[in-house]
C-alpha cells in the first residue's frame, strides 16, 4: 500500500481467505492477523462458498486485512454489492470493527448451517465427546 493511503479493516471468512480461490483479490493488502467475530454471526454452506448470516450465539473464524478503498472496490465487485452480498461492519471479539461481506436470512433459506466457525474446517470430522 501506498503511503498515505488511508486504510479500512476488512474481514474475510471464505473464499477471499488465503489459499482460496479469491484471495488474489486482495494483492496489495496488509494482513493483520486471524480474528473471530463476537458471537452474533454464523455460516451458511452455498457450496463453493460460505455465506454469513446474523445469528446469535455462533461466531466465526476469519483474516482481518488492511486495505485501501480501491481494494475494497474490487472486493465489493467480486462480491457482487448490494446484490449478492451486503457490505457491513461487525464487532471481533477482540474489539476491533471491521468490514465484512454478509447475505440476508432470506437469501439462504433452506441452505445448510455449518456448526464449525471455520470455512476451511467444514469437512473435519465433528467431535463427539471425549474420546
Amino acid at each position: 500500500m501506498a503511503e498515505g493511503d488511508e486504510t479500512l479493516l476488512v474481514f474475510v471468512y471464505g473464499s477471499l481467505r488465503n489459499g482460496e480461490p479469491d484471495h488474489p483479490a486482495l494483492q496489495g493488502a496488509q494482513f493483520v492477523g486471524n480474528g473471530h467475530t463476537v458471537p452474533k454471526y454464523r455460516l451458511v454452506d452455498l457450496g463453493v462458498y460460505p455465506a454469513m448470516i446474523e445469528f446469535p450465539g455462533y461466531r466465526v473464524f476469519g483474516e482481518v486485512y488492511a486495505v485501501t478503498r480501491e481494494i475494497r472496490r474490487r472486493l465489493d465487485v467480486i462480491k457482487e454489492v448490494p446484490v449478492l452480498f451486503q457490505r457491513v461492519t461487525i464487532a471481533l471479539e477482540d474489539g476491533r470493527a471491521a468490514e465484512t461481506y454478509v447475505m440476508r436470512e432470506q437469501q439462504v433459506r433452506g441452505r445448510r448451517r455449518l456448526r464449525v466457525e471455520d470455512w476451511k474446517q467444514r469437512f473435519a470430522p465433528l467431535r463427539r465427546g471425549p474420546y
